[in-house]
């Protein structure tokens, strides 16, 4: 068994397949990648990791009761972002930010999770081909997935408070297997939880010109060839220091933190086109 902590769900034991999947070198390089890219180069409080949310998402579900199964695919399911999160996306110049889905299957399959997951009498087609409702669900709708990055990055960016997360999470309720809110009140608090979220986070000019600017930086290096693809692959922490050992980019990233050139961006630079999201809480 392994013991996680969380500061929305508490405390709660997992069985070993997952003190064994925690220990796989691509769920701890998710470890080191930022759940928000960049932003942390120009708002260092806004620092937690992918990990954090992947770990979120498993205990979620499991609080709601789904399968292991489910929780094992919540636990894996962000294992093929790149480095700097979404920033990826914005240097493949992929408008609907699903690079990470686009790759998810090979990557998982390079790793040691096939064997892991055999280990325990499960086969990666189980989370490649099986469907989780929890989860994953088309925009609009609630999942597993959309309500931690909601509550655990609205908390860190300052946009609600732990204490009302916490509060909101005592009416979530499962209805015919997927995430649905059970008191009209916060299901419209939900929903416009979620809609200034992306607007003072995710749209934030501050924010847009970090990750912007960073996902510049690494096409401008990929095409020099200082950068390669598997680079992206590594954690955040990497990845800088093989961009700063170059004194273009030591400059580069100085000048990201310092803000420079930011309304000459805002107004001229390949500002990320943030895709627009929406959301309706199912109220039961």
């Amino acid at each position: 068994m392994i013991q996680l902590n969380d500061f929305l769900y508490g405390k709660m034991e997992l069985p070993a397949v997952f003190s064994d999947l925690l220990n796989t070198d691509v769920l701890k390089r998710l470890g080191g990648v930022h759940q928000s890219g960049a932003i942390f180069l120009v708002n260092p409080d806004i620092c937690h990791s992918r990990l954090e949310h992947a770990i979120g998402v498993t205990l979620l579900i499991r609080m709601l009761g789904g399968s292991e199964l489910e929780q094992i695919a919540g636990l894996l399911h962000d294992v093929s972002h790149t480095a700097f999160s979404h920033v990826g996306d914005y240097v493949f110049d992929n408008t609907a930010e699903d690079y990470h889905e686009q790759i998810f299957a090979e990557m998982l399959c390079k790793s040691e999770v096939p064997d892991v997951l055999l280990k325990y009498g499960y086969n990666i087609s189980d989370i490649l081909h099986g469907t989780f409702d929890i989860l994953e669900q088309p925009l609009p709708s609630l999942c597993a997935d959309r309500l931690d990055y909601t509550l655990r990055d609205g908390v860190h960016g300052g946009v609600i408070s732990r204490q009302r997360a916490r509060q909101f999470l005592k009416s979530v309720v499962l209805n015919d297997g997927k995430i649905a809110v059970n008191d009209e009140n916060e299901a419209a608090w939900i929903n416009e939880a979620f809609e200034k979220l992306n607007n003072e986070m995710f749209k934030l000019p501050l924010h847009l010109y970090a990750n912007g600017k960073m996902a510049e930086l690494i096409k401008r290096f990929l095409n020099k060839g200082l950068l390669t693809e598997s680079d992206l692959f590594k954690t955040d922490t990497l990845l800088l220091n093989k961009i700063r050992t170059n004194y273009e980019g030591y400059q580069a990233i100085k000048a990201i933190k310092q803000l420079r050139g930011f309304d000459e961006f805002m107004r001229h630079g390949a500002v990320p086109k943030v895709k627009t999201r929406t959301l309706n809480a199912l109220l039961v």
